[in-house]
């Protein structure tokens, strides 16, 4: 029986493990650059490091990686050792604070989009401490920024670590117009992610599956769409055992996974994770990725991310439920019992209608690929055009604002089943329409467009940055006005 509790993160440097190791001033130190995004100094960094070695030795590493994520939308590591000579012949295991905090791999290699000429072929690595250092196949993963010689960008996490800071900035500008005393905005997202598992065999048999994740011939099913009625049948004995596995294996490097079930189509399933912090998902999702790859090979499958694998029925995306939060946990998407007097969720709510509105065409650039452009508009997946659902009630109370006319506030209606022994539920009234690409649903926004194997910092990039574009534009009006809560 396997022991959830003792199990999860195990293998993660987390805040529990930092306290315990670090010395109290250090962990105070090192908790406000989490909190706080101060920088750490580098005597602080010599401890944290020399800590971190101490426990990935003691969880059988023997090597230290700056883990990260290039242009290519998956990981990149180059691995060192711990090893440093010993003047009587043998080794001693070291690992400094200034190999924590950089590293200098080659970068002549990676996709730089033009940015800089092959000459500059060195790169550096930079270490996240937002994002916790963790221990796979014998290595100290280390999650790191990447960029180029000349300061640019190499990679998809500086990109997405800007814009949360860029939102956080302009988000702090207007909760101080409400009074509000947060010191930080943070963005987060749970990512679902939907995927195929096939017996590797068949997949063998396949070189169309081998060489493109997606078969380019063969007849469709007979009957169209009556096959697409998998979600909730008896998950098979086989899939439970991988589901198992990949479980374990999730929760060893901390990561949240939460609901397993099959999908629409046959042999198709999804793994959802329990909402985090932006940066930390977006790690967290690159390693779920992985691990599903091989977790499947042990159980004699192969797990196929590819976004429309088989013509004629469902294709996998992976749904990226975005939201925005203070310090001091107030989720600003909530919209409370009476979102009509609700002026802050108000303010926020049309930020994200004005963004999305004004740069749908940057959200459907950043979800597209060969791979999801076939899922598309397809079976139950959303159309290319990108649009917005919020609700009826939320559409009730902006038509209100819009027509100056009074909001008819209705109790919410209640759903009878029709059984004595079960209560009555409250009938839910955002949405539930799922070929929505970007619906509100409670108390974040669900960007379903976003494809299977892509990496969500891109998506989040955008959704953060087009965000805080229209917050500003918003601080920069409100801030003119001769007393805004007289005018609230």
């Amino acid at each position: 029986m396997t022991n959830v509790p003792e199990l999860f993160a195990s293998n993660v440097f987390n805040q529990k493990v930092m306290q315990e190791l670090l010395p109290k001033e250090t962990f105070k130190a090192l908790k406000r650059t989490l909190d706080e995004g101060i920088p750490l100094e580098l005597e602080i960094a010599n401890q944290v490091a020399h800590a971190m070695k101490e426990w990935a030795i003691s969880k059988g590493a023997t090597h230290f990686t700056h883990w990260f994520q290039p242009l290519t939308g998956i990981t990149a590591e180059k691995h060192d050792s711990f090893i440093s000579p010993a003047q009587d012949g043998g080794v001693i295991m070291e690992f400094s604070g200034k190999e924590l905090v950089k590293g200098e791999p080659d970068a002549s290699s990676f996709p730089s989009g033009g940015k800089r000429s092959t000459f500059e072929a060195r790169g550096y690595t930079v270490w996240d401490p937002t994002a916790y250092a963790f221990v796979k196949d014998h290595s100290l993963c280390i999650p790191t920024a990447f960029c180029s010689y000349t300061g640019e960008a190499l990679d998809k996490k500086t990109p997405l670590l800007r814009s949360m800071e860029t939102l956080n900035e302009q988000a702090l500008r207007i909760l101080k117009l409400f009074g509000s005393k947060a010191r930080h905005v943070t963005t987060t997202m749970g990512p679902e992610q939907e995927y195929f598992l096939v017996d590797e065999k068949l997949w063998n048999q396949r070189k169309d599956l081998r060489m493109t994740g997606r078969t380019l011939f063969g007849a469709k099913p007979s009957k169209g769409q009556e096959m697409d009625d998998q979600y909730f049948a008896a998950i098979k004995p086989r899939i439970v055992k991988y589901m198992e596995e990949l479980n374990e294996e999730l929760w060893k490097l901390g990561i949240l996974s939460k609901t397993e079930h099959n999908e629409v189509a046959p042999a198709q399933h999804e793994m959802a994770p329990v909402f985090t912090t932006s940066n930390l998902a977006a790690d967290q999702n690159q390693l779920t990725m992985e691990i599903m790859k091989k977790v499947a090979r042990r159980h004699g499958m192969v797990c196929l991310l590819h976004e429309k694998p088989f013509a004629g029925v469902n294709g996998s995306g992976k749904h990226n439920n975005w939201s925005i939060a203070t310090d001091e946990g107030e989720n600003l998407f909530a919209p409370g019992k009476t979102p009509q007097e609700n002026a802050q969720f108000l303010l926020f709510l049309t930020a994200v209608l004005k963004a999305v509105d004004e740069n749908q065409d940057l959200l459907r650039i950043c979800v597209a690929s060969a791979g999801n452009d076939h899922r598309l508009g397809a079976n139950e997946a959303p159309p290319a055009i990108v649009s917005i659902y919020l609700g009826d009630e939320l559409e009730a109370v902006l038509k209100s604002i819009k027509d100056g006319t009074p909001y008819d506030s209705k109790s919410k209606s209640k759903m009878s089943i029709g059984v004595d022994v079960l209560p009555p539920i409250p009938k839910d009234s955002t949405d539930r329409n799922r070929t929505s690409p970007f619906a509100f649903t409670g108390n974040r926004f669900e960007f379903r467009s976003v494809g299977s194997a892509l990496s969500i910092s891109g998506p989040n990039t955008t959704l953060n940055s087009i965000l805080a574009y229209a917050l500003k534009e918003y601080a920069d009006e409100l801030e003119k006005a001769v007393d805004f809560e007289k005018e609230l």
